[in-house]
């Protein structure tokens, strides 16, 4: 039996945990050290608070201070933690990372350098392995995809992609790992799946905000929300093409399916709804972050804006929705409406 040790006892480390007992897995669950209230809670048999569904059975649990033990002979890591904390995690797991097989990622997101740089949380977690002495990493799987957590953790069809650079690897995982109810596409398009992860976070917020100005006027806006779909497909193609992904890779499970999840249910798109609704961007920001609803997509947006300027400059004008959402989240938009209507509705030829 090969043992999986998941990084984040949040809504996702939690829920994959089901799938992987499913396929056969030795499954540790470590916790951060914001996590230990949701340890507790699925300790004292309550289903777990991010997804109302029961932890797997089977599954060990390990506190923020038991890391080390957590990895131990460990044959696959999995970081699973909000992207702002990925950098710091993985310099703690890295001794334990080394030693695995592989080190899959569900974190969805960009990483600052110092010097600011903007990076994709693969190379970004290579440059801090480099930067720790560590010359080999293990290969990297990144897995993204329309996977909602608590249909998952709930053992409702799922299907997800695995994308690595080496495609046989990811070939091998998503044999090793599927379930009757979580189905894996393997791909070798670690870049294109890594740029849909944290893009359609952002694109889910354009998305809300159609579904907000529904709930504050009463007036249907499917229209202006298909329209904002289809130009966040496009601008992720354009995107992923450019630092050489396959374009279809926006076009399927990574992008199309995972923007559509997203923009049902996620958090991000109920971000968005609140500021369809008229709330300001921070004070709705405060509000879910007291709910502890993380909104992985604003802090993404500022970062795939300056990602773009820095890898792909020529994009800049081509991306016009995600240069409204960023206008957006800075709190002087007035009218919502207006500005994700210029972004995506076509001009005249």
């Amino acid at each position: 039996m090969s043992t999986i040790t998941i990084l984040g006892a949040g809504a996702m480390g939690s829920a994959l945990c089901t799938p992987m007992i499913d396929a056969g897995w030795e499954v540790r669950l470590w916790g951060t050290w914001l996590d230990d209230h949701l340890l507790d809670a699925v300790k004292a048999g309550k289903n777990h608070p991010r997804t109302n569904e029961p932890l797997a059975q089977g599954v060990k649990l390990y506190r923020s201070d038991e890391l080390e033990k957590a990895l131990d002979s460990a044959n696959v890591v999995v970081m699973s933690v909000a992207s702002v904390g990925v950098a710091k995690v993985t310099e703690l797991a890295l001794p334990g990372i080394v030693k695995a097989d592989a080190l899959w990622l569900t974190s969805k997101g960009f990483c600052a350098k110092e010097d600011g740089e903007i990076q994709l949380l693969p190379d970004a977690i290579r440059r801090i392995a480099a930067t720790q002495g560590y010359d080999q990493l293990p290969p990297i799987v990144a897995i993204a995809g329309p996977v909602k957590a608590n249909e998952c953790a709930a053992r409702e069809p799922t299907a997800t992609i695995f994308g690595c650079r080496d495609g046989q690897v990811s070939l091998r995982y998503a044999r090793q790992a599927r379930s009757q109810t979580y189905a894996i596409e393997a791909s070798d398009d670690e870049v294109g799946v890594e740029i849909c992860a944290p893009m359609k976070n952002v694109y889910a917020i354009a998305l809300g905000i159609a579904d907000g100005l529904q709930e504050a006027t009463g007036v249907p806006h499917h229209n202006l929300k298909a329209a904002t779909f289809s130009q966040a497909v496009r601008e992720m193609s354009l995107l992923g093409a450019a630092l050489g992904a396959k374009e279809s890779t926006a076009f399927g499970l990574a992008g199309v399916g995972d923007l559509e999840v997203t923009g049902l249910s996620g958090r991000n798109k109920f971000y968005g709804v609140r500021l369809g609704r008229g709330e300001n961007p921070q004070e709705a920001l405060d509000e879910m972050a007291r709910l502890e609803q993380t909104v992985e997509g604003v802090p993404a947006a500022a970062l795939a804006q300056k990602f773009v300027s820095q890898k792909a400059p020529n994009l800049v004008e081509k991306l016009p929705l995600l240069q409204a959402v960023v206008r957006i989240l800075d709190g002087k938009v007035e009218d919502v409406k207006s500005v994700v209507g210029q972004a995506v509705l076509p001009v005249k030829p």
